[in-house]
């Protein structure tokens, strides 16, 4: 990546970020702790109501958790002011919300994880943590909470 700059790297891969999302209760979409951002749950864009195993499949899930992905930066570049700032996505942890038959918990999570690695390369790769939800809040099918470090 070196010499390029995010908003060039998300250029080429066709990502435009929307307006960044609005907390949905009484919370603030990032709290910043020296040189770490945690970022509150986002689920993706338009809002979609299920459960994987049931309304919605694997793969769809993994689209849901890229868009999840979209939203979470769109959220990171209003704050900062740009992604360049972004030295290491640190965690991600995502809450499937799935039917208690549903295995592929880490295969959805992939589809945020994958464009962490496509926008920031070796700086995207993370550790994370996905787990199976009985129920989320407005019954999205994914919500993914994250720590990013960040320059100061």
């Amino acid at each position: 990546m070196s010499g390029q700059t995010i908003t060039s790297r998300m250029a080429a891969l066709g990502i435009v970020l929307p307006q960044a999302s609005e907390p949905a209760a009484k919370y603030v979409n990032i709290v910043q702790v020296n040189d770490l951002l945690f970022v509150s749950g986002k689920g993706p864009s338009g809002s979609p109501k299920g459960k994987l195993g049931k309304d919605f499949t694997t793969e769809e899930g993994y689209q849901f958790a890229r868009q999840t992905g979209i939203e979470i930066l769109a959220v990171l570049e209003a704050d900062l002011g740009s992604l360049d700032r972004v030295k290491r996505v640190v965690k991600l942890q995502g809450f499937v919300n799935a039917t208690p038959e549903f295995e592929k918990h880490h295969k959805v999570l992939n589809g945020c994880s994958d464009l962490m690695i496509d926008v920031f390369a070796e700086r995207g790769v993370h550790a994370r943590s996905v787990f199976g939800a009985v129920s989320v809040r407005d019954q999205l099918p994914i919500i993914v909470d994250s720590i990013f470090q960040i320059e100061v």
